[in-house]
């Protein structure tokens, strides 16, 4: 049994996101941590985050369109980035987060009406 294109790159998306969130804000929790030290950390941990965004979006091009697969990317890019500052950084989810998150969610609903 096979996934379909467009789950198998969700799946994909998610995971290279969780990798790339890290890459760039996992860092934050440690200030005291030399610049070039997080730099390079932060470059090979985008490596892993690399391994999987593009064979994403190779998989999903056709099911999907670029914009398509751009808005899916940017949708759990944010999801994602929500949970990581609320569990990894401790900061609160405030309602104009939610309320921002929502209108960018109601843009992507956009792209995928009628689309194709």
């Amino acid at each position: 049994m096979s996934l379909p294109a467009p789950l198998v790159t969700i799946l994909l998306l998610t995971c290279s996101n969780l990798f790339m969130t890290v890459a760039w804000y996992g860092h934050l929790k440690f200030r005291s941590a030399p610049l070039i030290v997080v730099v390079l950390i932060s470059w090979g941990i985008a490596f892993f985050e690399y391994l999987l965004q593009v064979p994403a979006n190779r998989i999903g091009y056709g099911a999907l369109s670029a914009a398509q697969l751009k808005t899916i990317q940017e949708v759990i890019s944010l999801t994602v980035f929500v949970g990581f500052s609320a569990f990894w950084l401790g900061e609160a989810i405030s309602w104009r987060t939610v309320m921002g998150f929502a209108l960018i969610a109601a843009g992507a609903a956009v792209i995928f009406t009628g689309h194709r």
